[in-house]
């Protein structure tokens, strides 16, 4: 294969590093995976080993596909995320996540998808731990000076570090707030744009973008009443909407085809809380569950995001009964991964006629059954499940050339098979869904913390917001 049809994405996720080379029409043609914990030293904390995992990983997940000469390579990670660096680029301090309680604001205000002030929590206990850091850097930023001696990300990334960074740059005053300097926060670039050279060869080292950015290019779910599920360590609904509006506790952003908007948000009951239940059950398949005896899960170990912004929700499991196995108790914790994406459908008004699934959580057959008996939907799931990896393939090839709209990275989409809803659960499952409202209201009630509310981006965001969304995605202009 000529080296001019291949390039290289690494996804930067809560529990691995994934890497994926593909040629011109997003065939997959290498792939590789580095495994790394998640750290959760105390109930409120949610960590990497940042050395590992932002630096080491990716470094690892390129050096496995050695055997591919690509043209350039792209990195994308989730966010928020920080760490202090050294003069080397080696990770001082831990690497803090999303939802971490160090990044916990007193006063929250939202922005387009993410608690603004987050970041600068973060900052500030980091620069408190390494005064004398180097830098304080996102997991992207790490990523990119391990492997092309860079330390950039791309202006999405940056974006959700309002108010440390102002659309423009980094802010001086903001920055030294919270104990650190401007010039030691990393460079900003366009998502796909060049930023050097990859040190291990010859191939163009380009910004990334944010994983779920990355995932929504190459999903397909462009048409109204499609919905794309992000199926990783975090559950994301995104339904694909003609025009932007407001709801309470869910996110609205520009969609990434033109003229479209997406409604939903990132939820715990993915990955995260279905391994724990994993740990926690005897082993036992599923599907061997009976559609009548099921209990209901209300799957928030760790606090629950949308819609109810509220890091002191736990978990319940209602209805327990002699008659329920290991596999009904496995069953019912894979409803109510269902269940959310049923719930966050429903609260954001969409006419949904499909959902598109990606992520690694698509190889799992009864998460995806279960998603379609509590949706009633039709479940497409991508021929790719690394749609982040895959995504910022795409965006390296934007830095070389070989493309040069964000809109055509649709082409890469296909779908390795459909799961439809069984009609065997539909009658059983929507008398749990209802179950689970009530214990999704019962949860609230008893919770010291009220939900947050997030208002639709178009209609809320400030100018600022809005100048800098639009740079970070100058294609929905």
């Amino acid at each position: 294969m000529s080296r001019e049809e291949v390039t290289i994405g690494i996804d930067i996720g809560t529990t691995a590093v994934k890497a994926v080379a593909a040629d011109e029409h997003g065939n997959v043609v290498a792939r590789a995976r580095v495994p790394h914990d998640v750290k959760v030293p105390e109930p409120d904390q949610f960590e990497h080993d940042a050395g590992q995992a932002w630096r080491d990983g990716p470094v690892s997940a390129l050096q496995r596909l050695s055997g591919v000469d690509a043209r350039a390579v792209a990195v994308s990670a989730m966010v928020p995320s920080l760490t202090a660096v050294d003069d080397d680029g080696v990770p001082l301090t831990p690497g803090l996540l999303y939802g971490d309680g160090r990044g916990r604001v007193a006063q929250p205000t939202a922005g387009m998808g993410f608690m603004i002030g987050e970041t600068a929590e973060f900052l500030r206990w980091t620069a408190r731990r390494a005064p004398d850091a180097a830098g304080y850097w996102p997991a992207a930023a790490v990523a990119n000076y391990a492997l092309g001696g860079e330390a950039v990300i791309d202006f999405a990334t940056a974006f959700t570090a309002l108010p440390l960074f102002d659309g423009t740059g980094w802010d001086d005053a903001q920055c030294a707030d919270c104990g650190a300097s401007a010039d030691r926060m990393p460079r900003v670039q366009p998502p796909g744009s060049a930023v050097g050279m990859v040190r291990s060869g010859d191939a163009v080292l380009a910004a990334g973008a944010i994983d779920a950015t990355c995932e929504q290019m190459v999903a397909g779910a462009d048409q109204d009443g499609d919905v794309l599920v992000l199926c990783g360590t975090t559950l994301i609904v995104w339904a694909t909407i003609p025009e932007a509006r407001d709801v309470p506790g869910l996110w609205t952003i520009p969609h990434t085809a033109a003229g479209k908007c997406q409604i939903g948000g990132a939820s715990n009951a993915g990955g995260l809380f279905l391994n724990w239940v994993d740990q926690l059950v005897a082993q036992a398949d599923p599907t061997n569950a009976d559609p009548r005896r099921v209990p209901v899960w209300s799957p928030y170990v760790r606090g629950e995001r949308t819609p109810y912004h509220d890091s002191d929700r736990r978990a319940a499991l209602d209805g327990l009964h002699l008659v329920h196995d290991a596999a009904a108790v496995r069953r019912g914790a894979y409803e109510a991964s269902g269940f959310v994406v049923r719930q966050l459908i429903e609260l954001g008004g969409a006419t949904a006629s499909r959902i598109v699934a990606t992520g690694g959580g698509t190889r799992v057959g009864p998460w995806m059954a279960a998603i379609a008996d509590a949706t009633g939907l039709p479940v497409h799931v991508a021929a790719v499940p690394e749609g982040a990896a895959l995504g910022a393939a795409f965006l390296a090839r934007m830095a070389v050339g070989l493309e040069s709209s964000i809109a055509d990275a649709a082409r890469w989409s296909s779908t390795e098979r459909i799961v439809e809803p069984d009609p065997a659960w539909r009658t059983a499952m929507d008398d749990r869904y209802g179950r689970f409202l009530d214990l999704s209201r019962a949860s609230r009630r008893s919770c010291p913390q009220k939900p947050r509310r997030f208002l639709g981006v178009i209609a809320t965001a400030t100018l600022l917001e809005v100048v800098v969304y639009l740079k970070a995605y100058p294609w929905i202009m």
